[in-house]
């Protein structure tokens, strides 16, 4: 960081610290103890899809990597913005190796050099009452932030306030809420 950055009040962002995908387990324990929301055993990894071959390839090996257990197979999608997301399904009482296949994922896209293509990651959970709740990894800034969807493309903000509250001693939460964005079309 420069002297015109630090005169302009500009940081460097966080860098992605994959690792910190692993923290989901134990905040999914602290989150079940708190509001009642338990995993759903579905995750997801979101990126924006590069043309050509080498990208091809290296999709088809991540697919190939985590279809090679005897779990359901994964699913790969892409939504109305122009974004894939790869679906992994475990049991929901396995959340361990549902954040290692998601970890899996993005270190491969990353070592192999696709890491700016990657937007998020998320874990499902259900709460009482069938209520659906997301914990999404933002890469780019290495934190985390909750996504609690109600009927009619609509948030409940106060129970992913309360989410952020339960939890954000286990994970490193993204302070700016205006990039706390919706995840509509994604399944968990």
């Amino acid at each position: 960081m420069g002297f015109l950055d630090t005169l302009l009040g500009r940081s460097k962002p966080a860098k992605p610290d994959l690792d910190r995908l692993f923290a989901l387990s134990t905040a999914a324990l602290t989150l079940e103890a708190a509001a009642g929301f338990v995993p759903t055993g579905l995750g997801s990894v979101c990126f924006r899809a590069a043309e050509g071959g080498a990208f091809a390839r290296l999709q088809r090996d991540v697919q190939e990597l985590l279809d090679a257990d005897e779990g359901p197979k994964v699913e790969i999608s892409n939504d109305s913005y122009g974004y894939t997301w790869l679906l992994a399904k475990h049991t929901p009482d396995d959340l361990p190796a549902l954040v290692t296949d998601l970890h899996a994922v993005n270190a491969t896209l990353e070592s192999g050099g696709f890491g700016p293509h990657l937007l998020c990651s998320l874990v499902g959970f259900r709460g009482p009452d069938d209520q659906r709740l997301a914990l999404i990894y933002l890469y780019k800034r290495g934190t985390f932030y909750p996504f609690a969807p109600l009927p009619g493309d609509k948030r409940d903000n106060a129970l992913e306030l309360q989410i952020r509250g339960a939890v954000g001693a286990d994970l490193p939460f993204e302070e700016d809420l205006g990039r706390w964005f919706p995840v509509w079309g994604a399944v968990f």
